[in-house]
């Protein structure tokens, strides 16, 4: 859903194998984040779950920060 209410064209979750492609990492690097917390997950039936939101919010916090390393603050 998008914040009007309105369902949003990508999907809600992304299993592991696809967060671990997207970040171009293992899937066991995956595993470990989410078991530190690095990574926010859920838990169904067995299989873990990353929202979208999670990695949208992940990506947006990364061209911020690059962002500001270029213009020289933090």
């Amino acid at each position: 859903m998008t914040t009007n209410g309105a369902p949003s064209a990508g999907p809600t979750f992304y299993d592991v194998q696809e967060v671990a492609a997207m970040l171009k990492m293992s899937r066991m690097t995956v595993y470990r984040a989410i078991s530190t917390g690095e990574l926010r997950a859920v838990r169904v039936r067995g299989r873990w779950l990353v929202p979208a939101q999670v990695i949208e919010t992940l990506v947006e916090s990364a061209v911020a920060g690059a962002t500001a390393d270029l213009r020289g603050g933090a």
